[in-house]
C-alpha cells in the first residue's frame, strides 16, 4: 500500500500508485500521475497535468509541474512527463510546457538532477544524463543522451546540446553543441572529443579514432561547416551519421 504521511496532502484526482511514499508536508495536485516504487520528499510540491513513471527518487522541497515562466502562458493544461529511474535532488524546478510548442516538457529515463537545477518549459532531456548544481536550462532546449552538464551551467533558450557532450562548470551555452564534444567557457567553446566519457561507455578504440577524425574536420581544417559536412558524409561509421544529422538540424548555428 501507499505510504503517505499524515501531513501530506494528496488532492482528489490524484493518481497515486499503490507503492509509492509521500514524506511530510508534500503536496500533490489533482491531476497528478505518480508510478510505482516512487518517493516524494518532505514539503515537495507536484501539481499541474503530470505524470512520474517508475522508481523515481525525488528529494525535499522539489517544484514540479509548476505553470511555464512564459508571459504568454494563458492557463492552458500543458504537461510535465518525467519517465522512469530518476534522481531528481533537492529545489529543483521543473515546469509544465507551452502551446506556442508541443505542449509537453518531457525529461526521460536514468537521469541524475542535482539540487537547484531548473528545467525550463518545453524542454525535452533525453535519456542517462547528469545536470549538475544550478544548471539551468531555458525554454525549448534539447539534451541529449549522456550529456552531462557541469555546476552553473546555462543553457539558452532553443540550444540543442547533443548526446554524450560534457560541459565544463560556469559554461554559458547560446549555440548548440555537436554530439560527443567537450566544451566550456562564457560563451562556450568546444575543447576536443568526450574521450574519457566516450571510453566509459564502452566505445571501441576504433570508433573513437573516427570520432577524434570527425572532430578535426569540423573543428579543426578550418572549413566552413558545409564543406565540412561534405568531408563527413563520406564516413559510414553510425556515429559520424549521428554527428551530421544533428549539424544539418542545428537552426542557432554550433559552437566553433
Amino acid at each position: 500500500m501507499s505510504r503517505i504521511h499524515a501531513t501530506a496532502i494528496v488532492e482528489t484526482g490524484a493518481k497515486i500508485d499503490a507503492n509509492v511514499e509521500i514524506g511530510p508536508y508534500a503536496v500533490i495536485g489533482p491531476h497528478v500521475e505518480i508510478g510505482e516504487g516512487t518517493t516524494i520528499g518532505a514539503h515537495a510540491v507536484i501539481t499541474g497535468h503530470t505524470r512520474i513513471g517508475k522508481r523515481n527518487r525525488i528529494f525535499q522541497f522539489v517544484s514540479l509541474g509548476e505553470q511555464p515562466q512564459d508571459k504568454k502562458y494563458a492557463g492552458e493544461p500543458t504537461r510535465l512527463e518525467i519517465g522512469d529511474d530518476n534522481t531528481i535532488r533537492e529545489f529543483c524546478t521543473f515546469n509544465t510546457g507551452t502551446v506556442q510548442d508541443q505542449g509537453i516538457t518531457r525529461v526521460g529515463n536514468g537521469n541524475w538532477v542535482m539540487a537547484y537545477v531548473h528545467i525550463a518549459h518545453d524542454c525535452v532531456v533525453g535519456n542517462h544524463t547528469i545536470l549538475a548544481n544550478n544548471a539551468t536550462l531555458g525554454g525549448h532546449v534539447e539534451i541529449g543522451d549522456y550529456a552531462i552538464l557541469g555546476g552553473l551551467t546555462a543553457v539558452h533558450q532553443f540550444c540543442k546540446i547533443g548526446a554524450h557532450v560534457i560541459t565544463g562548470g560556469g559554461t554559458i551555452v547560446f549555440k548548440d553543441i555537436p554530439p560527443f564534444v567537450m566544451a566550456s567557457g562564457a560563451p562556450a567553446q568546444p575543447h576536443g572529443l568526450n574521450s574519457e566519457g566516450l571510453k566509459r561507455r564502452g566505445f571501441s578504440p576504433e570508433t573513437l579514432a573516427t570520432l577524434k577524425r570527425a572532430y578535426k574536420t569540423l573543428y579543426r581544417e578550418s572549413l566552413t561547416l558545409q564543406e565540412a559536412l561534405e568531408k563527413l558524409d563520406a564516413e559510414t561509421a553510425p556515429e559520424v551519421a549521428q554527428l551530421t544529422a544533428f549539424l544539418r538540424s542545428a537552426e542557432r548555428g554550433i559552437i566553433r
